[in-house]
């Protein structure tokens, strides 16, 4: 079978990349950069470290492309609902319930950044795209903040990177910490209907402190 596989992968590169990117984020994300093996992503996508060399260099270079394509992910998502097509205070809502949205469905996402910020995100800083990649959601936040202050909707005081960091402090938390603050707290985090509440309540807060004067 091996005989076969390896032809259809060489005809099909931009097919193979993706799906070592794929189990190779699995990886990083269970193990960590010190402990994920280049041998184990290997053998999970029937492929061989050479292959994985060829198309990335080596394991650092695809730890970093792991995360470029993990931010990438989040970005394209906030793109994707046209919130400078929507009203101001639903804009920012929009914004808020997809980051929510999009952490829940992508714990690894969320495991990697924790990785990242214990190497002081030394690997982050090697990937020059991520700042261009980053800003648009900045931008998207300023221009409903924007509409909203001109609509006399919104507060004057607020930056556009404190709301991104107040909607991404909520939403990192939900992931990160449901196991422990689940634990102390006897409460299941990930039921669909605290879930949803909690959903409910990161865009109350948002806008609550948008419209607060």
């Amino acid at each position: 079978m091996a005989d076969v596989t390896q032809p259809e992968r060489i005809r099909d590169p931009e097919r193979t990349r993706a799906e070592l990117l794929e189990v190779a984020t699995e990886v990083f994300a269970e193990q960590g950069l010190s402990g994920a093996r280049v041998d184990e992503i290997a053998e999970r996508t029937r492929t061989t470290k050479r292959m994985i060399y060829y198309y990335f260099g080596g394991k650092e270079q695809l730890y970093r492309a792991v995360l470029e394509a993990a931010y990438r992910g989040i970005r394209e998502a906030e793109q994707a609902i046209h919130a400078a097509d929507l009203p101001p205070v639903e804009a920012v809502r929009r914004i808020a319930e997809l980051t929510f949205d999009h952490h829940h469905a992508h714990p690894a996402f969320i495991r990697l950044v924790s990785i990242e910020n214990i190497h002081r995100g030394e690997h982050l800083r090697q990937v020059e795209s991520l700042r261009d990649l980053s800003r648009p959601v900045a931008t998207l936040l300023d221009d409903a903040l924007e509409r909203g202050r001109a609509s006399g909707e919104f507060r004057t005081d607020v930056d556009a990177i404190d709301l991104h960091m107040l909607i991404s402090a909520y939403c990192v938390f939900q992931v990160a910490n449901n196991a422990t603050f689940g634990y102390l707290f006897d409460r299941d985090m990930g039921a669909p209907d605290i879930r949803a509440r909690h959903r409910r309540i990161l865009g109350d807060v948002v806008v609550a402190w948008l419209t607060h004067r």
